[in-house]
């Protein structure tokens, strides 16, 4: 399978949403006083304006869909990305966080959609979806992600953009090209 490069292709299938999964040892209180005191911070640095994640309100203590062992849900819209992924890299100590995608292919996205900041876990795959009908939409009132309102740039406006970033880079010896075609 070759990876899409048709510029309105990529715009469409863009990811807008994800979910961060903080995991623990649920009888380890160690590892769930850290997962806590993470969610906390979270919750705080939110409050503060680093970024915007919204941890769900559930911990799990035990197991749940294809979690196996303790854990909780951070939602991220596409405009935190960046900033929830870097903070959770750096303060995450000895957790696990599966990061994944929200799209209308929900078994993919945990599956072969997903990356580990720390250690992997197994899951279980067994009882998600292949597919729904809709995107995931999560606070749809925080008009972010696929709520979003923003104005996006044209075609024409990302094309200048990228013609213009390719002109620059042509003075960096250890840039990379992109092909003529």
């Amino acid at each position: 399978m070759s990876p899409e490069n048709n510029l309105e292709a990529v715009l469409e299938s863009e990811v807008k949403e994800w979910h961060f999964h903080i995991y623990f040892h649920q009888h380890n209180a160690e590892e769930h006083a850290a997962a806590l005191e993470l969610r906390d911070a979270v919750l705080r640095l939110r409050r503060d304006g680093a970024f915007v994640a919204v941890p769900l309100w559930r911990v799990n203590m035990e197991p749940i869909g294809p979690h196996p062992v303790g854990s909780y849900e951070i939602w991220c819209p596409a405009e935190s990305f960046s900033s929830v992924f870097s903070y959770l890299c750096i303060n995450r100590g000895q957790l696990s966080i599966l990061v994944h995608p929200l799209t209308r292919e929900e078994k993919k996205d945990h599956e072969l959609r997903n990356a580990w900041i720390g250690p992997s876990f197994p899951l279980d795959l067994s009882r998600l979806p292949v597919k729904s009908e809709e995107i995931p939409l999560q606070y749809p009132s925080l008009k972010l992600g696929y709520s979003s309102t923003a104005p996006k740039l044209s075609l024409d406006e990302r094309r200048k953009i990228g013609s213009n970033v390719e002109k620059i880079l042509r003075g960096e010896k250890e840039a990379a090209r992109a092909p003529l075609d």
